[in-house]
């Protein structure tokens, strides 16, 4: 659907909040499966309340997820095993409804055959700009997804606005899944990738483009092979927010607070509004925009950033639906672990 403003149309401003988790590592239900104990704040259950309270608070949201969330717990290595079809996390991004997941490098764990078998029951658009095919022709997976949306004003009127989101990992993975990558494919570096894409997205008519980096922040360096890229991928041009992630920090926060290009006050990483939300669910990113729409189309005014940590909701008891939705999941884990593997005959 192409979208067109009239001239006569009087400027307008509309906030956009983007939402993402990051490195969920396959955590939903708050328990510790190796101790056999609830573990309270921790997993996308959890983490579910603080999304609605979020998105209750905004006029207009977008969900997003940027990686790792397939693989790290003891129910995603259950579910890889038992060949639980649709995988626990992806029925749990599926009741929440996400718009757009990006791969992480963990999502090749398990390899590329069960990897599409989970993503098959998704019904969010899935994102990797950089994971090729072994020729380096075609990527493995959607480049980008373009969100139509609409967005309400302060006076209640509504406005279409089309969005780009791209997604990249780090290119390190054929080397450290090279057990079920060779042959099979190759990675170009995060910033090349970005750099010839995002003027693609540009012309098919993206108002916003999002970068969903499951990549550290870094030092900036241009390095093509760079593992932590975000901070060189906040300086290529047309990128107007992106969520980083892989290395399980927080981003506004201290750790950064030494980093000449990395606003900790207003969330921003070289201008660009950008977020790290820790990892098993611990924090929401949040990126609030401010867009203006004049006969030009639209344009970021200002943008300020954000990692709410899940106990922003004081701890609210997790998700029932979701609950629900893992509870088979949840006793399966459970037995699966209560396993007798081995018997030792001497002391």
């Amino acid at each position: 659907m192409e979208f067109t403003v009239p001239l006569t149309v009087p400027p307008c401003v509309c906030n956009l909040r983007i939402l993402a988790t990051s490195d969920l590592h396959a955590h939903v239900v708050p328990h510790d499966y190796y101790t056999d104990r609830s573990a309270e704040g921790v997993g996308l259950a959890h983490t579910a309340r603080l999304i609605e309270i979020l998105r209750g608070s905004a006029t207009n949201s977008i969900l997003l997820d940027n990686g790792d969330f397939l693989q790290g717990s003891a129910m995603g290595d259950y579910a890889a095993e038992a060949g639980v079809n649709p995988h626990p996390i992806i029925a749990a991004m599926n009741y929440l409804d996400y718009d757009v997941v990006a791969l992480g490098n963990h999502e090749l764990n398990y390899g590329l055959p069960f990897l599409r078998q989970a993503l098959a029951a998704a019904q969010f658009p899935v994102v990797s700009a950089n994971l090729m095919t072994a020729d380096g022709q075609a990527t493995l997976f959607a480049r980008e997804a373009l969100l139509d949306r609409v967005l309400r004003d302060q006076d209640g009127r509504d406005w279409p606005i089309r969005i780009g989101v791209i997604g990249f990992l780090p290119p390190q993975v054929v080397a450290w899944d090279r057990l079920h990558l060779a042959d099979k494919a190759t990675a170009t570096g995060i910033v090349e990738a970005a750099r010839g894409l995002v003027p693609v997205l540009r012309a098919a008519g993206a108002d916003v483009v999002i970068a969903l980096c499951h990549s550290g922040i870094g030092d900036g360096s241009d390095d093509p092979d760079s593992e932590d890229a975000g901070l060189a991928l906040a300086r290529v041009p047309g990128i107007d927010a992106m969520i980083t992630g892989h290395t399980h920090q927080v981003f506004p926060g201290p750790d950064f607070a030494d980093q000449p290009l990395a606003d900790c006050v207003k969330g921003q990483l070289a201008g660009i509004p950008a977020c790290m939300p820790g990892s098993a669910g611990s924090h929401v990113g949040v990126i609030d925009l401010a867009l203006r729409r004049t006969a030009g189309g639209w344009q970021v005014e200002s943008g300020t950033a954000r990692a709410a940590p899940v106990t922003e909701a004081s701890y609210l008891p997790p998700c029932p639906g979701i609950l629900r939705l893992m509870d088979v999941h949840h006793r399966g884990t459970r037995a699966h672990l209560s396993r007798t593997v081995g018997l030792i005959e001497r002391p």
